[in-house]
């Protein structure tokens, strides 16, 4: 065989193997278009419930007590100086059950317990404000929507504390100094009836936060009244809690353009 020969069986040899490892190279995977580069799905859009003014209803109601109200309680502010020349005699009576001259409960949360589930509503963008003044949570019940803002200012001249000890929600406190600029928190993001607030610097100052899913809520005043607007037609459960008195439901059927109404009693001793 002569040299030539060789050679060019050599340089036949080469270019088969090279031709071959070419071509049995894995052709890279396709991107995956609907999970995108980091293999994720892409959030997709909140698609809220929009209620259709044409067909939608309204709810009223009254809340009312009946019997002998529990004796007010005195809050003796004492414990803080500061505190205690905020008021007459340094001191400031706690109305635990609240009722009005004609038999109205007052800061009792109402709400539409059932018969929406299905519908996702957009929270409110504005906040739900709380402040401290006069060493005391005003209002005492707060009523919010999931995903709502919770705005609280201190217009005391000492510092406070606000710490709402969530169950199902996230659970906080803050620290307030007199002065300071307002404490914004978005920690409310699931429903959770009721929560219990209180101030880690001061042992008499309690509020409570009612956090729903829906945009039908109400804190009565000592009229005992509230109201529910825009409702689309439906059966649902409504329910009143009042923070000494417990709870009640009661079942309305909204008919479609129409009106339903609720009646709770609650009972003293």
């Amino acid at each position: 065989m002569t040299n030539h020969f060789r050679y060019a069986l050599c340089l036949l040899v080469a270019i088969t193997a090279l031709i071959t490892a070419s071509c049995s190279k894995t052709a890279p995977a396709p991107a995956n278009t609907a999970t995108g580069a980091t293999g994720k799905a892409p959030a997709q859009p909140v698609v809220y419930y929009k209620v259709d003014p044409a067909t939608a209803g309204t709810v009223t109601g009254k809340i009312l007590f009946t019997g002998k109200a529990p004796a007010r309680k005195k809050v003796d502010m004492d414990e803080d100086p500061s505190c205690a020349k905020l008021h007459k005699g340094g001191f400031i009576y706690d109305d635990e059950v609240e009722v009005g001259r004609k038999g109205g409960l007052g800061n009792a949360f109402v709400y539409i317990k059932s018969g929406l589930e299905g519908k996702k509503f957009e929270p409110p963008s504005q906040h739900v404000v709380v402040d401290q003044r006069g060493c005391w949570f005003i209002p005492r019940v707060i009523a919010m929507q999931a995903g709502q803002a919770l705005e609280v200012i201190n217009s005391d001249p000492v510092t406070h504390n606000i710490h709402p000890r969530s169950v199902v929600n996230r659970e906080w406190n803050q620290n307030q100094p007199s002065g300071a600029e307002p404490v914004v928190r978005k920690f409310f993001n699931l429903p959770e009836v009721m929560i219990r607030v209180k101030c880690n610097i001061h042992a008499w100052m309690k509020a409570w936060i009612g956090v729903v899913d829906n945009p039908y809520f109400a804190v009565t005043g000592t009229d005992g009244s509230f109201e529910f607007k825009n409702v689309p037609p439906g059966v649902y459960t409504v329910e009143a809690w009042q923070e000494n008195l417990g709870t009640q439901d009661q079942q309305v059927t909204v008919p479609a353009s129409g009106k339903a109404s609720a009646a709770f009693t609650f009972k003293g001793e």
